[in-house]
């Protein structure tokens, strides 16, 4: 078969090659490693209370994992862009599973340390690849698709955290470490088979929009403006939900509710457990929502309505939070109006700077996260100096002010950006007209 026709299969989509199918891949990929963040807060404190290390030292490990996980995503999307999915989301799942392997042999920080490394390569492995492929595989629906694939990483631990929880009291967190380990890295290395090269439809191509026609490298894109606009963004508003995420089961702890039984249509549950089922949930949900809702009525103008309702939720967390069914409902309006970063974020960067390079350039967007991580240690400065309130304030200034900048600063700016874009293209087209 020539390449051509190689192409034009692809595109047709037969089988397990057709770009939805290959999207429910990337989501199903995004479960499995899921865990690697979102069920990380359950393990905390069995582990000081097994070593004595300390919450802030365990917690360490936690911020080693993600920037490991964000700041090694724009190699790993080089990786991807010139070699295809395959072998990157392959090598990923060897290192989730074996991170958490060594998370349940780690009888030194030094060693839960190593094993946060292996782990964060394996997630951001899989997580680029996956949000990459969605962007090149629907220039026509990058908010839908990004967020469905991003869904699959703020949902799948949804379905686990309640056995995970369960195991843990009754195998003690390093049996719970190495079984999920195994299962979640076979499961994601079968699936790499599965993926192939993304080529996306001429249809979909033709229905991309207002989005760029300019595919701009990774270089070229360190050097605009907007992009680090972009980024600044992405570091506020991703600071308040890592800090949510990470230091919700110490925050209820403190609050004496962690272990209250709860429950909700006929399921009872220590409440800790509860919020974390139901977090995980809204944490899903609004990725694919707002990814879509993006796509209609604008990406600023999207960010601007849920980075303020984000920091407004923090503060009503704060107010009312020693309430148990307050506690609930806030941190899930957190994760609600949290997660959908990771939709609309790579969403713009590929609508801003073009879909040839989108694995590069929005994983190099996405080390954000990275930078973001680096602040969730002070969470627990913060709130020994002061209590919690201290921290949940200092997250919904920057969360806020992040919701004001989308449309003051942002929107502006990529105006006009794209309105050069326009003249030097018509400036082109009218040489070669003269030529």
């Amino acid at each position: 078969m020539s390449n051509n026709q190689t192409s034009t299969a692809v595109q047709a989509g037969t089988g397990y090659k057709n770009r939805w199918m290959q999207l429910v891949i990337g989501i199903v990929c995004m479960g499995f490693v899921a865990n690697l963040q979102y069920g990380w807060t359950l393990f905390v404190t069995p582990m000081d209370n097994a070593h004595h290390w300390g919450k802030a030292a365990i917690q360490l490990a936690f911020s080693i994992f993600i920037v490991t996980e964000t700041w090694l995503v724009p190699i790993e999307g080089y990786l991807v862009d010139k070699f295809g999915p395959r072998p990157v989301v392959a090598g990923g799942a060897i290192c989730a599973g074996l991170g958490w392997i060594i998370y349940s042999f780690a009888s030194s920080l030094p060693m839960l340390y190593a094993g946060a490394v292996v782990s964060g390569i394996g997630a951001g492995c899989v997580y680029g690849t996956c949000v990459g492929n969605a962007l090149k595989w629907f220039p026509d629906r990058r908010g839908l698709a990004a967020g469905l694939t991003a869904a699959g990483f703020g949902a799948g631990a949804a379905i686990t955290v309640i056995p995970i929880a369960n195991m843990i009291q009754s195998a003690g967190y390093e049996k719970t470490f190495f079984t999920f380990g195994i299962i979640q890295g076979v499961s994601i290395f079968i699936l790499s088979m599965l993926l192939v090269k993304p080529v996306a439809p001429k249809a979909a191509l033709a229905k991309a929009g207002s989005a760029t026609k300019v595919d701009y490298t990774t270089k070229q894109m360190l050097k605009s403006p907007v992009f680090w606009v972009l980024y600044l963004m992405f570091v506020l508003v991703a600071s308040g939900g890592l800090m949510a995420t990470a230091q919700l089961g110490p925050i209820a702890n403190d609050y004496g509710l962690a272990s209250l039984p709860v429950t909700l249509f006929g399921v009872t549950l220590p409440l800790l457990t509860m919020t974390l089922s139901i977090d995980n949930v809204a944490n899903g949900i609004t990725r694919p929502l707002c990814g879509f809702i993006s796509d209609k009525i604008g990406r600023e103008n999207t960010m601007f309505i849920v980075f303020i309702g984000e920091g407004l939720a923090l503060l009503g967390l704060m107010t009312w939070g020693h309430n148990m069914y307050a506690f609930m409902f806030f941190a899930a309006l957190i994760f609600l109006f949290w997660g959908e970063i990771f939709s609309i974020f790579p969403a713009i960067c590929a609508d801003i700077f073009g879909s040839k390079f989108a694995a590069g350039n929005s994983g190099t967007l996405y080390t954000a996260k990275g930078t973001a991580a680096l602040l969730v240690p002070l969470a627990s400065v913060l709130a020994a100096g002061g209590g919690w309130s201290r921290v949940f304030v200092v997250a919904a200034i920057i969360t806020i002010f992040a919701g004001l900048s989308a449309k003051l600063i942002l929107s502006p700016m990529r105006k006009n950006m794209q309105a050069k874009e326009a003249a030097l293209q018509a400036s082109s087209e009218d040489k070669r007209v003269t030529a």
